[in-house]
């Protein structure tokens, strides 16, 4: 049996051009970076990165750490200064009021006695210089 044309019949089984499938697909089908040119970019990605991280340890991160240590000296400075001064009046008007009533002389004379005390303290606690030797 022939076709018009004469031609034998066509196969209905292989198309007349053949394309291909994913049964197909090979490795050599999609063309790919491979060797040393494969991983350049996450090579350099990961140069950029390490050298953002050392500059930020090497650089930023001291000045951080200092800003903190200054402003949490500043922050625990002030709340002592209050906290002495206000625990100070307080003590001075409890003398006044209940142990020495109106005579304020006596209770600032306590209290300066206090502070001196401390602070002969801590006198006796602090690291001096090493004497120089004169000869």
């Amino acid at each position: 049996m022939t076709d018009e044309g004469g031609a034998p019949p066509a196969d209905d089984a292989t198309p007349a051009t053949t394309a291909p499938t994913q049964r197909d697909a090979s490795p050599r089908a999609f063309p790919s970076l491979s060797g040393p040119t494969a991983d350049w970019p996450v090579r350099a990605a990961d140069a950029v990165d390490r050298v953002v991280d050392t500059i930020r340890d090497r650089a930023v991160r001291p000045v951080l750490v200092g800003a903190r240590a200054v402003v949490f000296g500043l922050l625990l400075a002030v709340v002592a200064v209050v906290l002495i001064v206000v625990g100070s009046v307080g003590f001075i008007r409890l003398l006044d009021v209940y142990l020495w009533p109106g005579k304020v002389w006596a209770s600032y004379f306590v209290l300066g006695f206090i502070f001196v005390a401390v602070g002969a303290f801590f006198w006796t606690k602090r690291s001096g210089r090493p004497a120089a030797d004169d000869g």
